[in-house]
């Protein structure tokens, strides 16, 4: 069984000012919180979500982020996340993992997903090997 994670913003970077930092961070942990309260929902029992320190991705001034990620697979990086997508991330969680590849057309997006995907990175080769 591969694993699936969906990494979850917790903070904005340091290049924001003080003030819209912590704006974000509200919104980033909100996000996180309403995404963990699933962790015992069996559906998405294999759903590994984890918080990470940042994304990077409050530079270009873009909140509450996410990135799909699974060994072998596309990478989804979505962003300005509102609350109400809660239900539409979770849903893409159950494609996403069900895809052999992680490719999941355009179209199939739940919701407005479509309209927060940030970027969808292509798996790395299984031949390509790195090293120091």
């Amino acid at each position: 069984m591969q694993l699936h994670t969906l990494f979850v913003c917790k903070s904005c970077s340091a290049v924001l000012s003080h003030d819209e930092a912590d704006e974000r961070a509200e919104g980033n942990q909100l996000l996180l919180n309403l995404l963990q309260t699933q962790k015992n929902n069996s559906t998405y029992s294999s759903l590994n979500i984890e918080s990470v320190g940042c994304l990077w991705t409050c530079v270009k001034k873009y909140s509450c982020a996410v990135s799909f990620v699974c060994p072998q697979k596309y990478t989804y990086h979505f962003v300005d996340l509102p609350q109400e997508s809660i239900t539409d991330v979770l849903q893409f969680s159950l494609l996403y993992q069900e895809s052999e590849d992680g490719y999941i057309l355009p179209g199939k997006l739940p919701g407005k997903l479509r309209s927060y995907l940030l970027v969808r990175i292509p798996p790395t080769p299984e031949s390509i090997v790195c090293t120091k």
